[in-house]
Order: C-alpha cells, then structure tokens, then sequence
C-alpha cells in the first residue's frame, strides 16, 4: 500500500497549523513541535523549502516565526507535496531501474498515477483543511488568544 512520507506529513501539518493557528504573530517553530509532535530537525529543512517555494515567509527577531506568504485559499495541498517531493528527490531517484519493462510500462503507468493524484492535491486548499479541522473541533490557539473584552 502507499504511503504518505514522513516529510510530507510534517509538512502538511506544519503549514496546516502555521494557517490555522496563527493570530497577528507569525508562529514559531518551537509552537508547532510542541503542538504536532514534529521533530525539530524535519521540522526546520522543510520550513526553508516552504520559505523558499513562497508558501511560507520567514519573520525575523525574537518575536520572529513563520506565517502565510499568500492566502490560505490560495495554497494547495499538490504546492507543498511538489516542495517535499524536491526535498525527497535530493535523496536520489525513487526509481532507477533502465530496463525496458520499468521505461516503457512501469514508469509511465506510474507517471500517470502521480499526475493524477497531483491534479487531486491541486484541487485541495489549505483553507480547505482548516475548516475540516474546525468542523472536526480541533481548537485553535489563534482563537484562545482573542480578548473579547472592552
């Protein structure tokens, strides 16, 4: 059976959390190992392709972290897979065989898989995941934070 990686899993949820939890400050990598669970040595190689890519945008300072470079609504699921895939592809080719059955049959049915299921992430938002978090009722810390007081 397939599986999602672990670097696109803590990607996913790292830019998942940095929408569906930051408020005005950008939020810290410290923040999202303690809410995801995520290793801080994934966590920080990820974080700079996202950076990079222009899914996400680094905050300098002691207040410093990371938020959004554009819209929720505007990132897709397939932007980050495609940053984590160049992240995995570093690691060497995911299929190096160069005889005429891989070339010619097993590779391009599996090119066609992949474009298809890239077509599939393109079509899900990271807005689309916050709201099934808040649908599912999973808090948001951005949420706890507001004062409503006058």
């Amino acid at each position: 059976m397939l599986h999602l990686s672990k670097k696109m899993l803590f990607a996913l949820e790292a830019v998942v959390d940095i929408a569906y939890n930051a408020g005005s400050e950008p939020v810290q990598s410290k923040e999202i190992t303690r809410r995801q669970g995520i290793p801080q040595r994934y966590l920080e190689q990820v974080m700079q392709r996202l950076v990079r890519a222009g899914i996400l945008k680094g905050v300098r300072g002691p207040r410093g972290g990371y938020r959004l470079a554009r819209e929720r609504r505007r990132v897709t699921v397939g932007q980050i897979a495609q940053v984590v895939y160049d992240l995995d592809e570093d690691d060497g080719p995911a299929y190096p065989t160069a005889s005429p059955l891989g070339t010619k049959v097993v590779q391009p049915m599996w090119a066609e898989l992949q474009d298809g299921l890239m077509n599939r992430l393109d079509a899900i938002t990271v807005e689309d995941l916050c709201r099934r978090a808040h649908d599912t009722g999973v808090e948001s810390e951005s949420r706890k934070r507001l004062d409503y007081t006058i």
